[in-house]
């Protein structure tokens, strides 16, 4: 099977909360697979690599044995095509499991692209990043009324029959 990949990964704040976003296509064009994941605190270079880390595991889990992969990250393209060396050795580590996962397709490619050509990755990596935040500001919120919230008055008016 080919496989079409975009990715994107990036980090609002950097680093900042990161998130991660593929695209997996088959050779028709049709969407097989797509990622949007939150990945915790981390650099958008990190966030670039791991989104490509996690699309292309997911390749293999679909079978493929030809990969094209496209990428908004020049740096991460320069490296993995041996153009730029890794001098981040916190990239190091992806870099070498990016790498050893690419060895097992028949073959595997990475292709810079500009953002206008990866808009779908890009949503997805917003949709996860928007998602944690929206969820964070309800927990904060949900926190703020427990917190005001007087619980003798609670169990008076709840009904529960309790004296507090």
């Amino acid at each position: 099977m080919d496989l079409t990949i975009y990715t994107d990964g990036g980090a609002r704040g950097n680093p900042g909360p990161a998130a991660i976003g593929a695209v997996l296509s088959d050779s028709h064009g049709k969407v097989v697979h797509e990622i949007s994941r939150y990945i915790g605190e981390t650099t958008n270079n990190q966030a670039e690599y791991q989104a490509l880390l996690a699309a292309l595991t997911e390749a293999k889990n679909l079978h493929a044995t030809n990969v094209k992969c496209f990428l908004d990250s020049l740096l991460v393209v320069k490296q993995l095509n041996q153009e730029y060396k890794v001098k981040d050795q916190r990239l190091a580590p992806l870099f070498i499991k990016i790498w050893n996962l690419s060895q097992g397709f028949k073959s595997c490619t990475f292709i810079h692209v500009p953002r206008t050509k990866n808009i779908r990755a890009d949503e997805l990596v917003n949709e996860a990043l928007d998602k944690i935040r929206n969820s964070n500001y309800e927990t904060r919120i949900n926190a703020y009324i427990f917190k005001s919230l007087n619980i003798s008055t609670f169990f008076r008016n709840s009904g529960f029959g309790l004296r507090v």
